[in-house]
């Protein structure tokens, strides 16, 4: 019973009045993004709204990083446009669904802790990608509706609201913490052009988030195999995207809170609000980069933050729209072009120079993918094989033979380095076997046979030496590497003239 009672994990000590501050103002920044969103998604603001409502509740409360949002996303939005234009809401509420079900599948099956193979280089370019990604976002309340840049009195004025923003995001918490940076900065806007009478652009002139409770709801479409054979692809796209940006958010505010979260708790936290989300009429989601470093910036640490934004986004869906939609978008606009500049890693900048030339490209690249592709599953992808290549490669070459004869007149070769399919090539470059005496012993003592290549390269030594009549011994293998010729004895044929009734001879 207390490992279900450990889910909700409220057993920290709680700063309320953090927690419910930052809440509230993570909840006036998740209305304009949430609506942004589904808009890129081709859908109705509310279904954003909801979804960042279901995301961010069922997340707060089951997750495995207290502190950190969730809600609608562009990760997300940007993979279901095509479905949505083409098979309508139904198709991307059932796509949610199963989607949360491949999430919470992953995390039962404990696939987060694949993200230890993700390298820091990666997440640095991941970071810069997502920082440039939401400074750019921005740029687009500079334009009117039409598209085109503002101008005049209008520029001034927005961009003066913008820039007081920052102003105040910067420089209240110098003077004060008592109410955080961020909600006063919006606060003080809002006044400025409600009591100025300011013609600026507010969140209602984007759209109304006038709504109800989110209205339970069983996707309408065909239950056949055509049906999985259209969602599923799209499905799976959404699961990898949102499990991907979600634990590097999580190590990301891992490393802001000097915290550990729980990957695999994660997983189903966001599988299960995926579920609900799609079943709520909602768009679906992940953790939000953005969102979450709002909240940890203004100093909240525990579940009550996420859970607050999330209600309070309700009641501004149900009871609050009208005062709501009167936020001017310019002091948004600042707080999130704060929360870009925030985001970016900086001091990856001073690395170019001390970092490894891989790692350098591996980190651009994956900025660069993530920037013009947004497809942030995929720039990760990308910098993950890039590394493991250049890993591969670079220990491919470390393959070493230190060789010499006893007294007896025997040859040895001792090995140096892992043994696998990069560096088999230099591993039977090492031996003289014509040359060699006539009894050979290999030393594995420093080594390791890794995989399938090590074996056959093993296995294609040893007949070297047997077709010139020549004995050869295997010393020093390691338990595994022993196991794992056992294991191959039925697909390759491993040659050890020392005993033909046992794979490998080992001398003690």
């Amino acid at each position: 019973m207390k490992k279900y009672l450990n889910l909700f994990d409220f057993s920290q000590k709680v700063n309320y009045r953090t927690e419910i501050l930052s809440g509230l103002t993570v909840a006036l920044a998740l209305v304009p993004e949430a609506i942004a969103f589904a808009f890129i998604a081709g859908l109705s603001p509310l279904t954003g709204l909801y979804a960042a409502f279901v995301m961010g509740l069922v997340t707060s409360i089951l997750g495995g990083r207290p502190g950190m949002i969730s809600g609608a996303t562009g990760a997300v939005a940007v993979v279901i446009v095509s479905l949505a234009q083409q098979y309508g809401v139904e198709y991307v509420f059932a796509t949610v669904v199963l989607a949360g079900i491949l999430q919470l599948l992953a995390g039962i099956l404990r696939l987060g802790k694949l993200m230890r193979l993700v390298p820091h280089p990666v997440i640095f370019g991941f970071v810069n990608g997502l920082a440039i990604i939401i400074f750019m976002s921005q740029l687009t309340q500079f334009k009117t509706p039409e598209g085109h840049w503002l101008t005049g009195s209008t520029l001034f004025i927005f961009l003066g609201l913008v820039l007081l923003t920052m102003l105040i995001i910067w420089g209240l918490p110098k003077l004060t913490k008592v109410v955080p940076a961020s909600l006063a900065a919006i606060l003080v806007v809002f006044g400025i052009v409600f009591f100025m009478g300011l013609d600026t652009r507010t969140i209602g002139d984007i759209a109304s988030i006038q709504g109800t409770f989110p209205p339970f709801h069983i996707p309408d479409l065909p239950l056949t195999w055509e049906t999985l054979e259209i969602i599923f692809p799209f499905a799976a796209i959404v699961a990898g995207v949102g499990l991907i940006e979600s634990l590097l958010t999580l190590n990301i505010v891992d490393e802001i809170t000097e915290t550990r979260g729980r990957g695999n708790k994660e997983a189903v936290a966001q599988g299960t609000a995926n579920i609900l989300s799609g079943f709520f009429s909602g768009m679906g989601g992940c953790a939000m980069i953005g969102q979450s470093l709002i909240n940890t910036s203004n100093g909240a640490r525990a579940r009550l933050s996420g859970i607050f934004a999330a209600l309070m986004l309700l009641v501004f869906i149900m009871f609050g729209s009208s005062l709501i939609e009167k936020v001017p978008m310019a002091a948004l606009t600042g707080l999130m072009i704060m929360v870009a500049l925030g985001t970016f890693e900086w001091a990856s900048l001073k690395t170019f120079r001390r970092m490894p030339k891989s790692d350098v490209l591996v980190m651009v690249l994956v900025t660069l993918v993530t920037v013009f592709l947004h497809n942030l599953a995929l720039a990760v992808l990308v910098g993950v094989i890039i590394s493991a290549l250049v890993f591969a490669w670079d220990n491919a070459k470390r393959i070493r033979a230190r060789k010499y004869v006893d007294e007896q007149g025997i040859k040895h070769y001792e090995i140096y380095g892992p043994l696998f399919f990069g560096s088999t090539t230099l591993f039977a470059e090492k031996f003289d076997v014509l040359n060699d005496s006539e009894e050979v012993i290999i030393d594995f003592k420093e080594s390791r046979l890794v995989d399938m290549s090590a074996i056959e390269a093993v296995n294609k030594i040893t007949e070297r030496y047997r077709k010139v009549g020549k004995k050869l011994h295997l010393k020093h293998l390691s338990k595994d590497c022993q196991r794992l010729l056992d294991n191959a004895s039925d697909i390759i044929e491993v040659n050890v003239l020392e005993d033909p009734t046992y794979k490998v001879v080992v001398d003690q």
